[in-house]
This record gives structure tokens, sequence and C-alpha cells, in this order.
């Protein structure tokens, strides 16, 4: 029926898990199932086909031609990264919890989900809650009032949805990162352009300015920001002038201002990599979660929604103690990161030996900084590969009353999560960013002899098609 790089305008009617809106065309008698990605049931689209498959075709939203009968258009400038903000919270919660349910019944082969199905928890706030956001320079300005490209142009704001290479300029707050700076980023775009310093040419690859980075602690309402460009031209660019701007724009919000030179082409390799220059102020903020404190670089990896972080770990917590834990016994924090949820289990049982472990070495060294500096005494962490972690030290085996793994969202390994499987630890609690290998690791748990006591999902990204799960699993 179709082919790739069709152009074509459909109407979503339904949603599926992972926010993808599904359109299911009938002609001659045959039903073709289009999935389109950030779309919403009742919006009319404009797309390209990107992919034919099997039994339905994939595609890219270009253009919303027409409004759901539920959206509600607000005053946030909508982004590529929030494409539900005009649908109310809780519609957009209905069709994530149904999508995410029927999506791991599915790929887990539990059928009965729904009666496991323990708790649908809101995020505390739906507007505001980012602690991090990245800005992109273009000289390829994707203008909104008129629907057009216009190139030697200077923006700053998000990538247009569905290309590289196009930035639409940001001119008010997207409601998802701090209200403040976002309606004054325009101001930013101004004084930069003023230089005369030319933005990034994605595909020619030249160009001064590149990203720029914030990052916030809602515990001090404080921004840690940084610049990022290249290195060609920077005896033309007064780093000085720049962060007396900020200053004055921002007053004593500002906790620090870096510069960092990064000359690779990649446009997206690691903003943050390369050469980094602190021109005034501190490189670190400090956020709290439930009473820890903990120390933040701009690169550190740390929870984007922090309050609603806090609802997800007192859930997971709740989960690891709902029964007594001898101390003979210890508990195990696979891919534990900066060792938020090692403190915090080391925080609410402060008897319990807990072991931290994560391939990432500066992840531990912040583990253990903040491990002292909150005062934890029975938390030990390990920088190493998970999988040859368990296959090193044995000694663990039989000892494990719990696991809690947090794995990124291609999940767990098949040969790492079968040495997990191998420790026989009584209790596994599984949080994921992604249900959807959630699911297809759970298969492999029931079939290694575990069943899911409970299921919990958490809002951690409204406007969003992510959603988290925190899962359960007893050793029968």
């Amino acid at each position: 029926m179709f082919k790739r790089g069709d152009k074509i305008d459909l109407e979503i009617t339904d949603f599926a898990f992972g926010g993808k809106g599904i359109s299911k065309i009938t002609s001659d008698n045959q039903r073709t199932v289009v999935f389109v990605p950030n779309t919403y049931p009742g919006q009319k689209v404009h797309v390209i086909i990107s992919a034919k498959k099997k039994k339905h075709y994939e595609a890219k939203l270009l253009d919303i031609i027409e409004r759901s009968p539920v959206e509600q258009i607000n005053e946030y400038q909508q982004i590529s990264g929030a494409p539900y903000i005009y649908v109310p919270i809780k519609e957009q919660e209905l069709v994530k919890k149904e999508s995410t349910l029927d999506t791991f019944r599915r790929l887990s082969g539990i059928q009965n989900i729904n009666d496991i199905f323990d708790e649908f928890i809101s995020a505390p706030d739906h507007f505001y809650y980012r602690n991090k956001m990245e800005y992109s320079f273009s000289s390829i300005e994707h203008c909104l009032a008129t629907d057009s490209e216009k190139d030697d142009a200077f923006a700053l704001g998000f990538k247009r949805r569905g290309t590289w290479w196009k930035v639409e300029s940001l001119n008010k707050a997207s409601g998802l990162f701090d209200q403040e700076w976002e309606n004054k980023l325009k101001e930013v775009r101004s004084f930069l352009e003023g230089t005369h310093l030319k933005a990034w040419h994605p595909p020619k690859k030249t160009g001064f300015f590149r990203h720029l980075v914030v990052r916030k602690s809602f515990a001090s309402n404080q921004l840690l920001v940084n610049l990022v460009t290249a290195s060609e031209d920077l005896k033309d660019f007064d780093l000085l002038a720049f962060a007396n701007f900020i200053k004055e724009l921002m007053g004593n919000r500002i906790a620090g201002l870096l510069h960092t030179i990064n000359d690779n082409v990649a446009d997206r390799a690691k903003i943050e990599n390369g050469q980094s220059t602190l021109l005034f102020g501190d490189d670190i903020i400090e956020e709290e979660l439930l009473g820890l404190k903990f120390q933040m670089r701009m690169e550190s990896f740390f929870q984007t929604n922090p309050k609603c972080a806090e609802r997800l770990y007192n859930k997971a917590l709740d989960y690891v103690f709902e029964q007594d834990i001898r101390e003979d016994k210890v508990v195990m924090d696979l891919f534990c990161g900066t060792g938020t949820i090692a403190q915090l289990m080391a925080k609410r049982n402060s008897k319990v030996s807990i072991i931290g472990v994560d391939i990432v070495p500066e992840a531990i060294e912040d583990a253990n900084k903040n491990a002292i500096s909150n005062g934890i005494l029975n938390t030990q962490f390990f920088a190493a590969d998970v999988g040859k972690f368990l296959k090193f030290n044995p000694k663990y085996k039989g000892k494990i009353d719990t696991l809690v793994l947090d794995p990124p969202r291609a999940g767990i390994a098949p040969k790492t999560l079968l040495k997990v499987i191998d420790l026989g630890a009584t209790n596994i609690v599984y949080i994921s960013c992604n249900p959807s290998t959630q699911a297809r690791d759970a298969s492999a748990l029931l079939d290694a002899g575990y069943v899911l006591d409970k299921y919990s999902l958490v809002d951690q990204f409204p406007h969003t098609g992510h959603i988290e799960s925190i899962a359960k699993f007893t050793k029968k």
C-alpha cells in the first residue's frame, strides 16, 4: 500500500506503549496499521513512512493537522521532547497505564498482571520538574510562525521533530524546566547572537556555539550552566562579558558557570566531553532526596525528576523491606550508579549490609563520597561490570536476601541475568525505565522459579511517552 518515503495524512485512533499513536486504514477489505510516535488519539497528522514491516508500517510525524478533542492549548511552547503538553494529565496517565500493562502482559506472559498491579504513582509536579536541560544552537532555524526553514540564522532551543540539522528557538517556557530560566533564554540567545560569532551548522560541521547545558538543584533553587563551543574563533569571544551577563540576568541563582570546548564533529557526542573551564562559582551543586544529600557535577547521572524519584524510591524500599532481613544476609544494588538507592536502603535499615555495583568508576567515586557525607556506614561500593563482579565474587551466592536491579533502557544482558538468577536471592526488586525490556527479563525470571508478587508504575516524565516501573519477584 505504501512505500518508504511516502508522505500521507492519517487519523490517530489508538495509543500504544512508549508514546506511539496508531492509525488503522481499511482499503479493499484489508486493514493496514501505521505506528506514529509522539501522536495522540483524535489527532489528524501529516507523516512520512519510515519503514515497512511484516504486519504494519512505521512513520515519523511531520506536522499535526488537527488537534485531538481532548487537547487543551496552554501557555507553554510545545517542544519535541514533550509531545503531550496539551493533553490533560489524567488522560496521559490513563493511556500510559493501559498500554504499559498490556505490553507487559504480552511480553512477559503474565496474564493476571491486573490482579498483581499495586499502584500508579503520579508525579508530584507535572510542570517544571526536570533538573537538567540541554539546548542546541543551529544556524538552520525552523520558524514556527511560518513553518519554514531559515538558513544563516541563530537558533537556540530544541531540534525540530524528526530532524537533526534544524532547531526551533525557545521563546517561552516549555513547561518542563525552570520557568524563569526558560523565559529568559531568548535574552541569552540575543546576547550571543550579538557577538557575531556563528551558531553551529550541523551539515557543514562548522560554527562556534554548539550547546547550552543547565542543571538545577531543587534543594537550593540554583543553576549550574555550561556553554559548549568549538575552539575556532574562541579568541574573538569575550568569556568575561558572557559571565557578567549571566550573573546580571539570573543573579545569585547561578551556582557556577562552565565553558567547555568540544571540537568533536559528531553532534550527539557527549556534549560535556572536552576541555572545561570554570568561569565563576562552583562546578558542583547539591540535591536532596529523602533527607540525604547528593553532590552533582554537570555530567553526573542523577534522577531527572528528583521529587518524583522520592516516590519511586519509597515504593522500591517498601518492596525491599516488606519482610525482615536477617543480619547475616546482604542486600545487593546492581547498576547502582551514584549509590542513591543503596544509601536510602542503608538509611532505612542501618543493620543490613548493602553492596552496590556499577561499571562507571566516577559514579562509584561519587557514591563513596556521598555515603561518607551522609554518615552512611553500612554500604560498600564496587566499580565493576555487573556480570564479571558476580562471576568473580561467588562468596555472595546464598547470602543475598534481596537484589535491587536498576539497569539501563536495554535491560539486563541475558548472560548477566543468568548470573543474577544463579545468586539465588530470595527477593528481586527490579526498577525499570523501559517496562518492555523488564517484561522480557520477567519471563526469564519466571522460568527460573520466581513469581511476580507486585507491580507498580511511576509517571516520572509527564507529557512524554516514558513510564517507569517497579516489580517485586519472590523465589518459590
